[in-house]
């Protein structure tokens, strides 16, 4: 066991909030920025503008879904196979980590292709209808979305196991380069190839395949949680306390889902000022 491991149990506690604390703070912040680099560049496009951030805003709700799921299996791992590291159960931690992989990776393809067969009546009930030319944007920007799930999943949920790994460091350059990727990326795609709703969709999905790669990297050269091959048999039991102990990281997230569907909604409904709603 790693010294990082080691000194969870003697470290002053202040300390180790800002050494575990600090990276996930801004694991947060950077991760966040996809959408919001996404509808800045989208608005400065004159061939997609208000109609492209309209789009966005009807298809970001579903990728919260998407993170509320790999959260569930990442935080859950990470609590749970730290609490049995503290235990000294490294095998039951192993097989917690393992399954939590494994679940990630099965419910990403599954909620793929849902999104790819049903991506016109997903983005009729976030409100992306609002008219023709939003409507053509978002299943678009939804349908290429759709393909990166996969590593957008698998990156999201390995960022916590990194951290209980006792890699914060990682962890959170994991999310920094694909963000980076994603920002470079876009002004390329958007004002220099001008493929539609696709150049702001390609950017992300890129990114998101940085860090997934960074993460598997990880996954295969870990310090304290070597998984093993018969680890990623899900396990029933342990996966079952796993994803209990991150169904509250679950509920946060798609608690927004659920608000942002209802304001999405509403917003339609009752119309605003700009003309392109009329």
């Amino acid at each position: 066991m790693n010294n990082s491991i080691q000194d969870l149990g003697k470290e002053k506690v202040g300390k180790l909030i800002f050494r575990y604390g600090l990276p996930c703070v801004i694991s947060l912040l950077v991760g966040a920025l996809y959408n919001i680099v996404d509808q800045m560049f989208i608005a400065n496009a004159s061939y997609l503008g208000s109609f492209g951030n309209a789009a966005n805003t009807a298809v970001f709700p579903l990728t919260i879904v998407a993170l509320a799921i790999a959260v569930m299996c990442g935080d859950g791992a990470c609590a749970y196979a730290s609490r049995l590291l503290g235990l000294k159960e490294k095998d039951k931690a192993l097989k917690s980590v393992g399954s939590a992989v494994s679940i990630t990776i099965i419910s990403s393809i599954v909620l793929m292709a849902i999104y790819i067969l049903f991506y016109d009546r997903l983005v009729i009930m976030f409100g992306g209808n609002v008219n023709e030319k939003t409507f053509i944007y978002a299943k678009e920007y939804l349908f290429y979305i759709a393909l990166g799930i996969p590593f957008y999943m698998f990156g999201q949920a390995m960022n916590p196991i990194i951290r209980a790994d006792g890699n914060p460091k990682f962890a959170m350059i994991s999310i920094l380069m694909g963000a980076i990727t994603n920002i470079i990326l876009d002004p390329i795609f958007i004002f220099i190839f001008k493929w539609g709703m696709m150049d702001a969709a390609l950017a992300t999905i890129i990114g998101q395949c940085v860090t997934a790669l960074l993460s598997l990297w990880y996954l295969c050269n870990m310090k304290n949680l070597t998984v093993r091959l018969k680890d990623f048999i899900i396990d029933i039991s342990q996966a079952n306390k796993t994803l209990s102990s991150g169904l509250t990281s679950f509920l946060s997230q798609i608690s927004l889902v659920f608000a942002m569907m209802a304001i999405n909604n509403m917003i339609m409904k009752y119309s605003i000022l700009d003309p392109i709603f009329f």
